[in-house]
């Protein structure tokens, strides 16, 4: 079941003329919503607010969005809210049209099932043989040009890997297909810096809020191959470690343990308010 507003209408469709359908020129989030509450809203209007800014859209009012959130996912435990937002419809031909008229899409259905193992024994991953190419304009927001990682996700169809590492063409471990990369190296926590290539994740930035000690930096293959633990983070599937990684594995480490019951408690904490 999904439901689906276009600028606050309930249809389906958009014109064939619109350029995030023709060229991905726009942005989206997607919020993982429990009971009516997503805690990490802010964040995700911050990250919205900043590839605005980049790509040089109006920011939709951020009330009206979450209204439509609230419509499209009411009655469901557990939903995926996807907020895209275009730059509308306009003449043939890469130039922005002037004035624009930025399109919003607001959709939510049933989030998905994450299997229990995932939190509890860690997941496998792998290496991709994409690398990721450096646009800083485009470093860090959540555009609708996703085509590296859909490639990147068509590298393997095997069922026990659960996501793949990408790297720079430098050989720097950027992030996985959906999903941050956080390590712990000599009992420093380290996230890859995402000023060239990448997508910011919302978990992210909550647990570079949480964690005052954490670097921000290139991060190599071979640091990542001697972490003491590696796990990832994303918006829908919280804090998952990783337990293999080509033929290296590790144990679930203390660090996810406690990062992974702040996220447990950060919607526990909405919930009960």
């Amino acid at each position: 079941m999904t439901r689906t507003l276009v600028d606050g209408v309930a249809q389906t469709q958009v014109r064939a003329d619109d350029r995030g359908l023709l060229y991905g020129d726009g942005l989206f989030e997607t919020i993982l919503f429990v009971r009516g509450e997503a805690p990490l809203w802010p964040r995700h209007m911050t990250r919205l607010l900043e590839g605005c800014t980049r790509l040089r859209l109006p920011m939709p009012d951020a009330n009206a969005l979450a209204h439509e959130a609230s419509v499209v996912c009411a009655g469901m435990d557990r939903a995926v809210v996807r907020l895209t937002i275009t730059r509308g419809s306009g003449p043939r031909g890469y130039a922005p049209p002037t004035p624009t008229q930025p399109l919003r899409v607001v959709s939510a259905s049933p989030a998905p099932e994450i299997p229990p193992g995932w939190y509890d024994r860690g997941v496998r991953v792998r290496c991709c043989d994409l690398r990721l190419s450096a646009q800083p304009p485009l470093a860090g927001i959540k555009h609708l040009n996703r085509l590296e990682n859909v490639l990147a996700r068509a590298e393997w169809s095997d069922a026990s890997i659960a996501e793949g590492m990408l790297r720079d063409a430098d050989g720097c471990v950027i992030s996985a297909t959906a999903a941050n990369v956080f390590v712990v190296l000599g009992g420093r926590l380290v996230t890859p810096k995402l000023d060239r290539c990448g997508v910011a994740g919302v978990v992210r930035a909550q647990v570079l809020a949480w964690c005052d000690d954490i670097d921000v930096r290139d991060l190599a293959m071979d640091e990542l191959m001697r972490a003491d633990e590696i796990f990832l983070t994303n918006a829908v599937r919280g804090i998952v470690p990783v337990t293999a990684l080509d033929d290296r594995c590790w144990q679930v480490g203390p660090v996810a343990r406690d990062l992974q019951k702040r996220w447990l408690a950060l919607f526990a904490a909405r919930r009960d308010a």
